[in-house]
């Protein structure tokens, strides 16, 4: 029996696993697969979506299915199919319709389980594109027909942000869905219940892992609900100071291959399950 088995790593992407550079190092790639040489369960829970995961799955290999958008998904990548996955209602419509009217600078995309649309524009989501490869298809949100799993709001500007947060969390029906600010240009309606903490717990059982063998690390807001429900929940050092203070412990930065400091830590008995 390996050292690691029955324990299930999760990990963020950007900002924890990956540098800043956007590559994943060499000494966490060889830590990765030396613990699930030794038996461990890797893998990475993210706000993408499995259109643009792929590249990730080829470079670390996860052992097990990963989660995607932000706890909406757990994904197969070997089967290339999702196992679990949940959708928002279609009411959602009127938070969508109030953002359009009262802050038309703000762009918008829409989820569903096989394609984007990026609904209306603006300079956040070209980068957005630019980032993931996805290509620009657009669809009016009344046309979609598959069900949604997610809509995301985009924009450069903080003060434009924080209005489109006080715009949603005001409306008649915020209690009916979830947000979740997953990155600076960033904010996202999530089906209710739908967050990274969620779905460790689902795939964790899904897989048949014990909630006491858990591991997970992250650096952002939406990685807090995760680092919880964790057994042994980690915050890189360059983390947001809020997931520092739910963490059990604060590793190396993303630049200082954090996976490896945490898989090491284990490896000695500094960190113990």
């Amino acid at each position: 029996m390996g050292k690691f088995e029955g324990v299930l790593f999760c990990t963020d992407l950007d900002g924890t696993l990956y540098t800043s550079n956007k590559t994943v190092s060499k000494q966490n790639l060889d830590a990765i697969h030396y613990f699930k040489a030794e038996g461990g369960l890797f893998t990475f829970i993210t706000g993408r979506v499995p259109a643009t995961s792929q590249y990730i799955c080829d470079t670390i290999r996860p052992n097990a299915p990963y989660g995607c958008l932000n706890g909406g998904g757990i994904y197969d990548a070997e089967k290339g199919r999702y196992l679990w996955n949940a959708f928002l209602p279609r009411e959602v419509i009127e938070l969508v319709r109030a953002v359009d009217t009262q802050l038309p600078a703000i762009g918008i995309q829409y989820n569903t389980e096989k394609q984007v649309y990026f609904n209306k524009d603006n300079p956040a989501m070209v980068h957005f594109r630019a980032v993931t490869g996805l290509p620009y298809v657009t669809c009016p949100f009344e046309a979609v027909e598959e069900p949604v799993l997610k809509i995301v709001f985009a924009h450069d500007d903080a003060e434009q942000i924080a209005a489109l947060m006080q715009l949603l969390n005001e409306h008649p029906l915020a209690s009916r869905v979830d947000f979740i600010h997953a990155e600076r240009r960033l904010y996202e309606i999530l089906p209710k219940g739908a967050s990274k903490g969620n779905l460790l717990c689902k795939m964790a059982e899904l897989l048949g892992i014990s909630a006491k063998k858990t591991i997970a690390v992250g650096d952002y807001y939406n990685d807090v609900s995760m680092i919880r429900a964790a057994r042994l929940g980690f915050a890189v050092s360059n983390a947001a100071d809020d997931v520092k203070a739910v963490a059990d412990h604060v590793t190396v930065s993303n630049n200082e291959h954090a996976i490896a400091a945490i898989i090491d830590g284990l490896d000695r008995g500094i960190y113990t399950l």
